[in-house]
């Protein structure tokens, strides 16, 4: 069975909408700066990836005082990539359609409130044990368009958007939806700031993948929204197409809560395995979206695989990491990447990794530097991984005329 990926919704630092994303991607622009939506005072970081309120209302989503920050960025891609497919004049979309979201926060201005409450031992308020419910959100979705498909929400940390889209694909071919509606979100919060600088990942310098100097990942916000379909469903109502989705897999570690595998094992498995799902050989691959965080070990980590798999054609594809310019967005991180890896198929355009200086000797893989670089791409390979050890892998191929 084919798959179609119809529609696609961005909310990122980069802008809100999937053009303007992609526009400042491609220009190589950067979406980091001083955090300015919480108090840094007493953090070693204070520099990430914010939506701007302006952005916000751009995408229709501005503050009504009504759902969570994080909520309203999953709202606002969602709105826009079912928008864009047209599924919601379709008879058959309510029935049919599932929504799979992804999070590593979920609401968290809610779940903040709530600890502000139990710490000063205040009543909290009912409101904020229903918003901060992982299901919220994709409750929130389902309820816009009146969606009655299955309905799932993942937590994989950092994998969690590719995910979704894993998941979406298995439960069309298993005849179970005709579309589904994938996408991560998350905000930045101080109570999640915390958790983030515990994890001694981050950078004061800029996020650098790949680079020999690399210093850490720089922590993002936003959401994406991939809109995935039953190819003949999509044809048959001259849906727009903008990519097939030919396979992936997800799988895990088994190793350490926060240190990649040695030498990448997990995830040369699971990109071994989204290929043998989507039918393809690595000599098929013409791109990589890489997940390259800018920490020492994951960029080496992932090279290592990216070798293992493709063995001496790995230095004949160019890959990227647009973290470089988004900062790590969590459980938006693969969406939008996946996004990227769309956008690269319908434009011939592979955007760069920036704040590149010095290669690294380790890291010698063909990486597109600095500047996006025009390509004649058919098949594109989105790459994550995530603290805990898990990982996934989704392939992307233009649609043939």
């Amino acid at each position: 069975m084919r798959i179609a990926v119809t529609g696609m919704g961005v909310v990122s630092p980069l802008g809100a909408g999937v053009s303007t994303a992609w526009e400042a991607m491609c220009r190589g622009q950067s979406g980091i700066s001083e955090i300015a939506g919480f108090d840094t005072e007493g953090f070693r970081f204070s520099r990430g990836g914010e939506i701007r309120d302006e952005a916000l209302a751009a995408a229709g989503a501005g503050d009504t005082g009504g759902e969570d920050r994080a909520t309203r960025f999953m709202i606002a891609a969602a709105r826009e990539a079912v928008d864009s497919t047209g599924l919601a004049e379709s008879s058959e979309f309510l029935d049919h359609t599932s929504i799979i979201v992804s999070t590593n926060f979920g609401a968290i201005q809610a779940g903040e409130r709530l600890l502000t409450s139990i710490a000063a031992n205040e009543e909290a308020r009912a409101s904020d044990f229903l918003d901060y419910g992982f299901q919220s959100c994709a409750d929130t979705i389902a309820g816009l368009w009146g969606l009655r498909g299955a309905r799932a929400v993942l937590s994989l940390s950092c994998s969690s958007g590719t995910a979704a889209i894993v998941q979406g694909v298995e439960l069309i071919r298993a005849g179970r939806a005709k579309a589904v509606v994938t996408g991560g979100y998350d905000a930045l919060s101080r109570f999640a700031w915390s958790g983030l600088s515990a994890l001694r990942t981050m950078t004061k310098d800029e996020l650098r993948p790949f680079d020999k100097n690399r210093g850490g990942t720089i922590f993002s916000e936003g959401a994406a929204a991939i809109v995935i379909e039953n190819m003949d469903h999509a044809l048959s109502r001259g849906a727009p197409v903008l990519a097939e989705v030919l396979g992936g897999a997800t799988n895990n570690n088994a190793h350490h809560m926060t240190a990649p595998s040695k030498e990448g094992e997990g995830s040369a498995l699971v990109m071994r395995a989204a290929l043998q799902d989507a039918g393809i050989q690595p000599s098929e691959v013409d791109h990589i979206n890489t997940h390259g965080t800018g920490t020492k070990y994951n960029d080496l980590t992932e090279t290592q695989a990216i070798k293992a798999v493709f063995c001496d054609s790995a230095y004949r594809i160019p890959i990227t990491s647009v973290k470089s310019m988004t900062g790590h967005m969590m459980g938006a991180a693969g969406s939008i990447e996946a996004m990227a890896a769309v956008m690269t198929i319908r434009d011939g355009i592979i955007p760069p990794t920036i704040n590149f200086n010095e290669p690294d000797p380790e890291c010698d893989l063909d990486c597109v530097v600095n500047r996006s670089r025009n390509a004649a791409v058919r098949t594109v390979l989105s790459n994550s991984a995530g603290i805990g050890g898990c990982n996934a892998a989704v392939a992307f191929r233009k649609l043939e005329s």
